[in-house]
């Protein structure tokens, strides 16, 4: 998901300077990246889960995955985690990720508020139904405008079997570019009931600098 580019503010943010600086500042995209990644999930009425852990790199040839771990149930892995990292891949190679974007092309910015911990809640509403898209809120910081999370529900569900999906998306600054950190949701499966999925990122390199030393040595654990 690119997060945000230039572009003249709605009238959200002609009121609220940080909804203005979050979608008006320059900043620097993310264009390369490799890092570690552990994916896992879960199914309480089943009672199966599984995990998996990958490298995982973007660069101009697109995305690629390297699993280096896995346990739990074969078809969660296959059916849910393995098909998360397609799914991406897909995205990445078609260039179709400017669907997601938090900008006011994709998205309706709505209302404001502080909350309790100082924190500026944004509302905001997609413009269309989209897979892609979330319906709820973006976290940022009064200050500055820094995206700190995303939490919502998709806009439309990626298929039939499954129904309302809730999301919540965790983003950091590293390197100086901001970047996802973890996903988390939770998706109502028709016959299976709620079904939670999580995925976190270790960074090694971001646009070409290095920014960290993940191992995957002794982590394969459920």
């Amino acid at each position: 998901m690119t997060l945000q580019a230039s572009e003249p503010p709605t009238d959200i943010a002609e009121e609220l300077p940080s909804v203005h600086r979050f979608l008006s500042a320059p900043n620097e995209p993310l264009r390369h990246y490799r890092a570690f990644r552990r994916l896992e999930a879960s199914n309480g009425k089943f009672k199966k889960e599984a995990w998996l852990e990958a490298w995982t790199e973007v660069d101009a040839a697109g995305f690629r995955y390297d699993i280096v771990s896995e346990g739990g149930s074969e078809y969660i892995r296959n059916k849910v985690l393995r098909a998360a990292l397609e799914r991406e891949q897909a995205l990445w190679n078609g260039r179709l990720s400017a669907r997601s974007n938090l900008t006011t092309a994709n998205y309706d910015f709505i209302a404001a508020s502080l909350d309790t911990s100082g924190l500026m809640r944004v509302t905001v509403k997609p413009k269309r139904k989209d897979e892609l898209l979330i319906d709820g809120v973006i976290i940022l910081t009064p200050d500055t405008g820094d995206l700190l999370r995303v939490e919502g529900r998709l806009a439309k569900s990626p298929s039939f079997w499954t129904g309302r999906i809730e999301v919540v998306r965790t983003y950091d600054r590293i390197g100086g570019v901001r970047v996802p950190v973890r996903t988390e949701s939770v998706a109502q499966v028709k016959m299976a009931g709620a079904s939670s999925f999580a995925m976190s990122y270790e960074y090694e390199t971001i646009n070409d600098r290095r920014v960290g030393s993940p191992s995957a040595v002794a982590r394969n654990t459920p």
